[in-house]
């Protein structure tokens, strides 16, 4: 069962809402969140504007390749990714990856620092603007989250504030085609996300499932206008595990599936270590640029298909 917490109640019933996410994310890691403060136009003008992108000839789209440039940004094909390291099924899905923005003349894009280039924009009117106003309003959303997250550890409530100014936080526009009946297909394979916390917004389709621990696959409902929250694995690394980042899967969708994914991470020198409070670490401190790219290297390499 995946709980659905309501944002409103965080300004109305702050101790009651902090208890509730406080079970969410330490049992099933997932959650759904209605309310949240991300206004509607600007999403429903996200996925109308991604619908455009994905329209756009394969050969169109093939100029802004994710593959040419070491910062993620940009298009992503169907098989460019394997997100189920342990199989060797590439995903369906078609992609457009969006970053932290800054401009070209940038000392951090000049000096060629990993995850630090610059957005690549398909030739739409409004897309970019309208992308990074949604970037921003899920970077806020998801500020606010990690707020009574620390208040849940024990911790002020700003704890994460400095760590979260200049984020590698990524916002990702998904497409996935109709089943084709193909063996062993698969939208998107079974994996953790990264980062501290996902922020999905979905148009309904059904596809996603989630598997807690000692459970089996379980269909995420769909609640009109809710965002499908769930924690990283960055995030239960920095918990010392107290909050659980959970498998989860894209099946086949019987029609088109879209769907757009904020995936909040930290400034790429903040140091993932055991919070106060947690315990004895289980883990070794590391910088999170660091740890994200261990990830992306396994997300993006090579795999022989059949």
């Amino acid at each position: 069962m995946i709980p659905v917490l309501d944002w409103s109640e965080a300004q109305t019933d702050r101790d009651g809402f902090r208890t509730r996410l406080g079970a969410a994310v330490r049992e099933t890691g997932f959650f759904l969140l209605t309310g949240s403060q991300v206004p509607e136009d600007l999403r429903a003008a996200v996925l109308r504007l991604a619908d455009v992108f994905f329209s756009q000839p394969r050969a169109e789209k093939a100029k802004l390749s994710i593959l040419d440039t070491p910062h993620y940004r940009g298009w992503g094909k169907p098989g460019d990714e394997s997100l189920d390291e342990t199989r060797p099924e590439v995903d369906t899905k078609e992609t457009f990856n969006i970053g932290y923005d800054l401009a070209p003349d940038d000392l951090r894009v000049l000096a060629g620092e990993p995850f630090r280039g610059v957005n690549r924009w398909p030739d739409i009117p409004g897309f970019a603007d309208t992308m990074l106003a949604y970037y921003d309003a899920c970077q806020a959303q998801a500020s606010a989250l990690l707020s009574v997250m620390a208040e849940d550890l024990g911790l002020p409530d700003d704890h994460f504030a400095a760590l979260f100014t200049e984020p590698l936080s990524a916002m990702r526009l998904l497409h996935y085609p109709p089943a084709t009946g193909a063996e062993n297909e698969i939208g998107a394979g079974a994996h953790t996300d990264y980062g501290a916390i996902t922020l999905l917004m979905t148009d309904g389709e059904p596809g996603l499932q989630v598997r807690p621990r000692g459970g089996d696959w379980t269909d995420v409902p769909n609640v009109p206008g809710a965002y499908v929250v769930n924690i990283g694995d960055c995030l239960m690394r920095w918990t010392n595990d107290i909050y659980v980042s959970t498998p989860h899967r894209v099946l086949p969708p019987q029609r088109q599936r879209r769907s757009v994914a904020f995936f909040c991470e930290a400034n790429p020198d903040a140091l993932v270590a055991a919070l106060p409070g947690t315990g004895t670490a289980k883990y070794p401190p590391i910088r999170a640029a660091d740890y994200l790219a261990s990830r992306l290297e396994a997300t993006y390499a090579p795999k022989e298909t059949t």
